[in-house]
């Protein structure tokens, strides 16, 4: 039998996050090393294109409605098209006051039942199909970024939306149903629970500390990378294994609050690190999402609400445990995901 690694050697510990609450589990004997983590199943999109793919140039009239594209003139060729998904988990029907009109009665349920109205948009973030998000520079990773505050701004506007979630799914078993690079923008009329629960976090860390616990994260331990206005880490408590958060230097309560420079400077390091995951990884499918406020936030909350995108590598699934419990293990230290995802040289890998 092969001798036990260092990692795995370390006693397993409890650790819970102040962000969201919640208690992971850090078992290392339960994996081997983590620079031996690799998907057992990459995602290689396509080289060539795909004359059926509705997301790609030339095939615009298979696809829902656009919403906006850029550039905005039709006498150039888009770079990235805002549409309505075909298949929307939410109806888009409103009446002219800016309130739901769904035609569906909740009476009898009170707050338990809140009538299916909202948005739900599809960012295609490249004509091209085998083009990823990650082959773009980070000036046109920074465009994709611009398009997500875009249309973030016109949902607000929507007096009964309540949250916005932009999220990216790459890879099918990630929940991504479309190999062209895409990703997508749910509107709701609710706040979901995990965007409460973390308000009720970070506000119980506020009022112990008077400061905000994201505008505290920057141990170098578990630093992967820094840029002007933003730091990639691997959080103290991560959920799953090489999980990554990109945190805005600067104390900013919403995501659609960023500009130009920012959001080229958060193009560059969010196509670092996907790409230090692709080749760590072996390409792994992966789900982004970006962890925002609800649009309406009083001025006390604006003290301790602090945006960031999360970067989730579909490694491994979700067990018993971890349905029935909340909690989730992790066979993987932060301070060692964290270490290994540094030394990640790409500059000769694609």
């Amino acid at each position: 039998m092969a001798s036990s690694t260092p990692e795995q050697n370390r006693s397993p510990e409890l650790r819970r996050d102040p962000l969201n609450n919640r208690w992971v589990v850090f078992s290392p004997a339960r994996a081997k090393r983590p620079s031996d983590f690799k998907s057992k199943s990459p995602q290689n999109p396509s080289s060539n294109s795909n004359s059926s793919c509705p997301f790609c140039i030339g095939n615009e009239h298979d696809c829902a409605p656009e919403i906006f594209r850029f550039p905005s003139d039709p006498q150039y060729d888009w770079k990235i098209r805002v549409i309505e998904n075909l298949y929307p988990a939410l109806s888009r029907a409103v009446e002219k006051d800016g309130y739901p009109s769904c035609g569906t009665s909740c009476q009898g349920y009170s707050d338990r039942v809140v009538k299916g109205c909202g948005f739900h948009d599809v960012v295609i973030e490249t004509p091209v199909h085998s083009v990823q998000l990650s082959d773009l520079e980070p000036r046109e990773v920074g465009e994709v970024l611009l398009a997500y505050k875009k249309r973030i701004e016109q949902i607000k506007e929507c007096e009964f939306i309540k949250y916005v979630q932009v999220f990216k799914n790459h890879g099918a078993s990630a929940g991504a149903s479309m190999s062209h690079s895409h990703s997508q923008i749910l509107a709701l009329p609710v706040i979901p629970p995990t965007v409460s629960a973390r308000l009720c976090s970070t506000k119980e860390y506020f009022d112990q500390t008077g400061n905000c616990c994201l505008c505290e994260v920057q141990p170098k331990d578990l630093l992967v990378d820094e840029a002007k206005y933003f730091v990639s880490i691997v959080p103290s408590a991560a959920m799953f294994p090489f999980e990554i958060w990109i945190i805005p230097r600067d104390h900013s309560s919403h995501f659609h609050d960023i500009d130009s420079e920012k959001a080229i400077d958060l193009g560059g390091l969010l196509k670092l690190m996907l790409r230090k995951l692709a080749v760590q990884l072996n390409n792994p499918p992966f789900n982004f999402m970006i962890q925002t406020s609800p649009l309406q936030v009083t001025d006390s909350q604006l003290a301790y609400t602090h945006w960031y995108l999360q970067i989730v590598p579909q490694l491994s699934g979700v067990g018993g445990f971890e349905i029935g419990s909340g909690c989730y293990i992790n066979p993987v230290f932060p301070e060692d995901a964290a270490k290994v995802l540094r030394e990640v040289n790409i500059s000769n890998s694609m």
